[in-house]
C-alpha cells in the first residue's frame, strides 16, 4: 500500500467533506459523511489497534471541523472496532490476503454489504450522540437512513468509477 496515496485520498475527501458535504442539508435530515470512506478503505492487513488509532485521529479531525465534542471520534472508533468482525462475515480467507477492500479485490456485492452495515452504524452514533437524547428517536432514525443512503451512493459510486 502506498501511504502517500492513502494520505492524499484522505486529505481530498476531508476537504470535500468540510467544504462541500458539511454545507449540504436537505430538509434538515441529510448530512452525508463521506469521510467514512477513508476508514472503510483502510488496508485489511493493519493490526486492530492501529485501526482504532486511525479511527480516533480521523474522528478527532472531523470533530475539530464540525465543532462537535467527540461525537465523530466516538463513531469512528466504533466503526473501526466493528470493521474486522464485519469483514470476517463478508470476506473469505483468500480475499483477506488482499491489502485493500474494493470492488476489484472482493467484488461489488461484498463492498456494498460491508458499507451498508458500517455506514448506518456510524451515522446512528453521530446523530444519537448529537441529539443527546432518545426522545427524538424517530428523527434520529430518519436522519440516519437518509444520510446513510446518500453516503452509500457516494461511496459505491466512487468505488465503481475508480475500479472499472
Amino acid at each position: 500500500m502506498d501511504w502517500t496515496k492513502q494520505i492524499g485520498r484522505y486529505v481530498i475527501v476531508m476537504l470535500l467533506q468540510v467544504l462541500l458535504f458539511n454545507q449540504l442539508q436537505l430538509m434538515g435530515v441529510c448530512h452525508p459523511y463521506i469521510y467514512v470512506m477513508c476508514l472503510l478503505m483502510m488496508p485489511i492487513t493493519l493490526p486492530h489497534s492501529v485501526d482504532m488509532i486511525i479511527g480516533a485521529v480521523v474522528g478527532l479531525v472531523m470533530d475539530v471541523f464540525c465543532n462537535s465534542i467527540g461525537i465523530h471520534m466516538a463513531a469512528c472508533i466504533m466503526l473501526m472496532f466493528l470493521r474486522p468482525y464485519v469483514l470476517g462475515l463478508i470476506v473469505n480467507d483468500k480475499e483477506r490476503l488482499n491489502e485493500q477492500i474494493n470492488q476489484h479485490t472482493v467484488g461489488l456485492a461484498a463492498v456494498v454489504k460491508y458499507a451498508v452495515i458500517l455506514v448506518p452504524v456510524h451515522h446512528l452514533i453521530v446523530f444519537a450522540l448529537g441529539a443527546w437524547s432518545w426522545h427524538h428517536i424517530g428523527f434520529i432514525l430518519i436522519e440516519t437512513l437518509v444520510s446513510s443512503a446518500i453516503t452509500l451512493v457516494v461511496i459505491i459510486g466512487y468505488n465503481t468509477l475508480r475500479y472499472r
